[in-house]
Parts: C-alpha cells; sequence; structure tokens
C-alpha cells in the first residue's frame, strides 16, 4: 500500500474507479490445475489493461518465475504442491528487490487463508468463482497500490465483538471510535462508506483510520486488519 492509505481508503473489485487504473499490468498466474490455468490466462489476457506473462504450476515455480519475468501482479492459488501459496507468497515478498503484487485466488471461502495470505502480505484476496471482470479489477486496483481485503462473498465473514470490549488490543489504546472505524475497515468499507456508515465527515474518518494505523503501528491497512485478526477485535463469524 502507499502513503495515501490512511486517506483514499480500500478499494473493493466492484469498486474500482478508472483513476486507479495501470494503462497496463503485467500478470503471472500460479495455479496448479492446468485447466483452471489456461482458462485463467484466456479469460484474463482478453480484459482490457492487463497482460499475462507467464505462468507456474505450484509455489516454487510461481517464485522462481516471478524472479525472471518481473510482473506487476502474482494471481497466487492458495493449494498448490511444493509450496502453497500462502508460504509462496511470504517468500516472494521477502526474496525479491521489487516485489510484485500478489492476489491470492482459491475456491474455498477459508477465513484462515484470509488471514494467512494477509500475513504473507498479499495485497488481495478473491474466489474463483466470482465473474473474471471482478477479478481482472481486483488485479488492477491491487497493481495501483490498492488492496482489496474482501469480495462481496466473504464481506460477511466478520463479526464483532462487543464495543469497548476490554480484551481487544489492549495496549493500543483505541478510542472506542477508533476501534470501531478499525472493525468497518476489518469488512472492505473506504473511507467514503465508513463516513457513510457512521454519519460522519470523510476528514473525520480521514484522521481516524491515521490513528489507528500509528497507534497499532501498522504499515499499511491490510497490516491493521491482520492485527485486527489476531487479536481478536475482529473475529470470522457469519452475520446476517
Amino acid at each position: 500500500m502507499s502513503g495515501s492509505d490512511a486517506g483514499d481508503g480500500t478499494a473493493l473489485p466492484s469498486r474500482t474507479s478508472p483513476s486507479v487504473i495501470s494503462p497496463c499490468v503485467t500478470l503471472l498466474i500460479a495455479d496448479d490445475d492446468e485447466v483452471t490455468r489456461s482458462g485463467l490466462r484466456l479469460l484474463l489476457a482478453a480484459q482490457p489493461g492487463i497482460t499475462v506473462v507467464g505462468e507456474a504450476a505450484d509455489g516454487v515455480e510461481a517464485v522462481e518465475r516471478a524472479r525472471i519475468l518481473h510482473p506487476d501482479v502474482v494471481l497466487m492459488d492458495v493449494r498448490m504442491p511444493r509450496l502453497n501459496g500462502i508460504e509462496a507468497t511470504r517468500r516472494l515478498l521477502a526474496e525479491a528487490a521489487e516485489p510484485p503484487k500478489v492476489v491470492v485466488i482459491t475456491t474455498f471461502e477459508n477465513d484462515g487463508y484470509v488471514t494467512g495470505a494477509l500475513s504473507a502480505g498479499a495485497s488481495g484476496f478473491v474466489l474463483k468463482r466470482l465473474p473474471v471482470r471482478q477479478i481482472a479489477e481486483a488485479v488492477r486496483v491491487v497493481a495501483a497500490g490498492e488492496a482489496v481485503l474482501f469480495p462481496a462473498a466473504l464481506g460477511r465473514m466478520v463479526a464483532p465483538r462487543p464495543l469497548g470490549s476490554a480484551e481487544a488490543l489492549p495496549r493500543a489504546a483505541l478510542t472506542g471510535r477508533e476501534e470501531e472505524v478499525l472493525r468497518l475497515m476489518a469488512t472492505g468499507l473506504s473511507n467514503p462508506e465508513i463516513a457513510q456508515s457512521l454519519t460522519v465527515s470523510l476528514e473525520t474518518v480521514k484522521t481516524h483510520v491515521g490513528n489507528v494505523l500509528t497507534k497499532l503501528g501498522a504499515q499499511n491497512r491490510t497490516h491493521a486488519v491482520v492485527i485486527a485478526y489476531e487479536s481478536g477485535l475482529v473475529v470470522p463469524g457469519f452475520v446476517d
């Protein structure tokens, strides 16, 4: 994420604006299923602004190919032989001098995959069953320096604890409103959407987000969401 994280909000695939889309994004696709991999390549290569530069059949090959091809984004499957996608993401981002952005893609709505992917440094997480245009938009958004925290299919998978939870983030000294903002960040809402939800101004939300990042020692919004999950402030669970 760029230094504008606190001010620009988190982009979701369905909310992409033309101003954040790169003119041409190079993409590496990593998936152990040849049919799926070929299908993704064919469909995504047909999307405007995306050039597929290579494929990988497992996590080890994904890291190796990324080193050679230097793609802007790697679309990384989770369950692959030799090295799974989450560990491949962690290795790729740790070892590369100028690492690509990573969007983790999977068939499974598994909360552990979401938090694992974010902890490894992925900038996005999408489901394979999403329409290809949404996957393409996620790739473009991530390439532009934003994050795709939760696709629409996973938006209901966070259930907050009651406000003022004493055990949540005890050392961060977040105010009640800052905890509320962090929970909304974890559901993937952008700053304007948080402002609308809380009936406050956009500038107020930007201030709260900045305070949250500072108090948590978070590098960006994605890192803050990982901390929220790991601390228990936000817990997985389906809500109506």
